[in-house]
C-alpha cells in the first residue's frame, strides 16, 4: 500500500472559531485518493481478507500505533464535548414533548379542556401519522442542506409548536397541533444518528448513540420532575429547543474538514480515520437515486426497522404512559406519579450507556442486543405475574423493565450504520429505520384508561410483541453470518487480482461487495 505525505492546513490569518469554517485543508493526498489507495490490494491483503470473511471480522478503522490509540481518544473526547451536549439535550426535549401529554393527564389535562381522555390517546397516535412516513425524505433532506441548518430549523419550529400546546381549548386543536409536530420532529432523529456516523468510527458509535438516545431516558425523569401545571409544562418544554435552534447553525460543524473547535493537525487525522473506517470518500453530500434504491431493496434494512418496531413498543409507546401505569400502583396523587417514574428511568439511562460501551470495546452488536430485549422480556413478566396489591414487587418489576427498555435501539441503528458504508444510502436507512417510532401508535393504542389499574392486557400484547422482534433480530444475525461465510467462500476461489477488481468495479456497491463482511 502506498504512502500518503501529511495534510496541511492553509490560512492567511489567525482565524477565529467561525473563521477556521472557511480554513481550506489541502492534503497533499485527498480522501478520493486515499480510498483509491486503500483498495490496492496485494496477495498479503488479499489473505487478509479472507481470513476476516472466514472469521465473520468487520474491521473498519482500528488505531496501528499507541500513538494513533491516544491521539483517537483526544479527538473523540473533544467531539463528545462539542457535539454530544446539543444534540443530547435536543433530543431530551424532543422526548419530552413526546410525552409531555402523559404527564399532564395525571395532573387532569383532558378534564381541563373538557375533552374525554380517550382524546389525549387520539392525538398521540396521530402524531406518529406524520413523524413516520417523513423520516426517510427528511432524513436525506436533512444531509442534502447539512446537519447544522436542519437541525436549527427543525428545533425552531417544534419549539414554537410545543409552546402552543399550551393555548389549546380543544381536541380538535389538539389533533393539529400534534400532525404539526410530527412533522416538525421527524427529521431529527435521524438526522443526528447520520451525522454522528460521520465523525466517529463505527465502533466508536454505539456509546455515542447510546449518549444521544439516553436523552430519552433522562427526558422521562425529568419530565416527572417538571409536570407540575400544564400550561407551564408546555412553555417550559418549548422555550429551550428555540434556543438550540439558534445555536445549532453556528455551533456544530458540517462535518470534520470543517470543524473549527479542532485543530489543523485533528481534522487531518478525523478525516483520515472516517475515510479508513468506511473506504469511501466522505466529502459528498448527495443522496442518489441509486442511494434510494439501494436502502428500499436492501432487506436488512426492512427486516431491522420491523424487529425494532416491534422491540421499541416498551420505549416509544409504553413510556408515553408510564406515569399512568404507575398511578395504577396506588399512588393517587397526579404529581406522586410522576415522581415515582423518575428511579425506573434513571435506571434505563444506566442500562443503555453500560451495554452500549460494552457493545463498542468488545465490537459486538447481537448478544447485547438481544440480552438487552431479554431484560425487558423479563421485567414485562415480573410486572405481570406480580399482584398488583405487592406495589412494592411490581414497583421492582417495572424497574427490572425500565432497565432494558432503551438498550436495544441504539445497537440495532449502529449495527444497521456500520455495515452501511455508503453515507447516502446509509442516510436513507436510518431514516427508514426510524419508522420504528410506528411502535407509538401501538402503545398509544394499547395503553388506554379502561385497561387499568394493571394494564394486564397491553402489558401481555406488548411481552409477545418484543418476543417476535427478538427472534427477528436473531434471524437477521443468522442469515447475515451465514452470507459472511459463503463470501468467504467465494474469496477463497478468487485470485488477488480479482479481489482487487472486485473492489474497484461498481457492480457491486457498498455492502453488497464480496469483500465486504457484516458485523454480528
Amino acid at each position: 500500500m502506498s504512502k500518503s505525505s501529511p495534510a496541511t492546513a492553509v490560512h492567511t490569518e489567525q482565524p477565529g472559531p467561525r473563521d477556521l469554517h472557511e480554513e481550506m485543508l489541502v492534503p497533499d493526498v485527498t480522501a478520493a485518493h486515499l480510498a483509491d489507495d486503500l483498495l490496492q490490494v496485494d496477495e498479503k491483503r488479499a489473505e487478509a481478507l479472507r481470513h476476516d470473511m472466514a472469521a465473520n471480522v468487520q474491521a473498519g478503522w482500528n488505531p496501528a500505533t499507541a500513538e494513533e490509540k491516544a491521539l483517537s481518544t483526544r479527538l473523540n473526547w473533544k467531539l463528545d464535548l462539542m457535539i454530544l451536549p446539543i444534540v443530547s439535550l435536543g433530543y431530551m426535549f424532543n422526548q419530552l414533548d413526546r410525552a409531555n401529554l402523559g404527564n399532564a393527564q395525571t395532573s387532569g389535562f383532558s378534564a381541563d379542556l373538557g375533552i374525554p381522555s380517550s382524546a389525549v390517546n387520539t392525538a398521540s397516535s396521530l402524531f406518529f401519522a406524520t413523524y413516520v412516513p417523513f423520516q426517510p425524505v427528511a432524513a436525506a433532506f436533512g444531509r442534502r442542506v447539512g446537519a447544522p441548518l436542519f437541525l436549527g430549523i427543525t428545533l425552531f419550529t417544534w419549539g414554537v409548536l410545543t409552546i402552543s400546546h399550551a393555548f389549546v381549548k380543544n381536541d380538535a386543536q389538539l389533533i393539529a397541533v400534534r400532525l404539526l409536530m410530527g412533522l416538525a420532529e421527524c427529521g431529527f432523529y435521524p438526522t443526528v444518528l447520520a451525522y454522528l456516523s460521520e465523525f466517529y468510527p463505527r465502533y466508536n458509535c454505539s456509546l455515542r448513540y447510546a449518549v444521544f438516545y439516553g436523552a430519552s431516558s433522562v427526558a422521562g425523569a425529568f419530565g416527572g420532575l417538571i409536570a407540575f401545571g400544564m400550561q407551564y409544562l408546555f412553555i417550559l418544554e418549548g422555550c429551550i429547543p428555540i434556543v438550540l435552534g439558534l445555536l445549532c447553525p453556528f455551533w456544530l460543524a458540517t462535518n470534520v474538514r470543517s470543524a473549527w473547535y479542532l485543530a489543523a493537525e485533528q481534522r487531518a487525522f478525523a478525516e483520515k480515520r472516517m475515510v479508513v473506517d468506511s473506504a469511501a470518500n466522505i466529502e459528498t453530500r448527495r443522496v442518489t437515486r441509486r442511494d434510494f434504491y439501494e436502502a428500499l431493496t436492501d432487506w436488512r434494512v426492512w427486516a431491522i426497522m420491523l424487529s425494532n418496531t416491534l422491540a421499541s413498543i416498551s420505549s416509544q409507546g409504553f413510556t408515553v404512559f408510564f406515569p399512568v401505569v404507575v398511578k395504577g400502583l396506588g399512588y393517587t396523587q397526579g404529581t406522586t406519579a410522576n415522581l415515582m417514574t423518575v428511579p425506573p428511568y434513571i435506571a434505563g439511562a444506566l442500562g443503555v450507556w453500560l451495554f452500549a460501551w460494552s457493545s463498542d470495546r468488545r465490537k459486538e452488536r447481537t448478544f447485547h442486543l438481544l440480552a438487552g430485549m431479554s431484560i425487558v422480556i423479563l421485567g414485562l413478566i415480573l410486572t405481570i405475574v406480580i399482584p398488583l396489591d405487592n406495589v412494592g414487587g411490581r414497583y421492582a418489576g417495572l424497574m427490572v423493565l425500565m432497565f432494558g427498555t432503551f438498550i436495544h435501539s441504539p445497537i440495532a441503528v449502529a449495527w444497521l450504520a456500520g455495515n452501511i458504508p455508503s453515507p447516502g444510502k446509509r442516510s436513507v436507512a436510518i431514516g427508514i429505520s426510524g419508522c420504528a417510532n410506528l411502535a407509538g401508535i401501538i402503545g398509544s393504542e394499547l395503553f388506554q384508561a379502561h385497561y387499568g389499574p394493571g394494564y394486564l392486557y397491553p402489558l401481555r400484547v406488548t411481552t409477545g410483541l418484543m418476543s417476535v422482534g427478538w427472534a427477528g433480530f436473531a434471524a437477521v444475525s443468522i442469515t447475515l453470518r451465514l452470507v459472511n461465510r459463503w463470501r468467504a467462500q467465494k474469496l477463497r476461489d478468487m485470485t488477488a487480482a480479482e479481489i482487487e477488481e472486485e473492489n474497484r468495479n461498481e457492480v457491486r456497491l457498498g455492502d453488497k461487495k464480496w469483500t465486504f463482511a457484516y458485523g454480528l
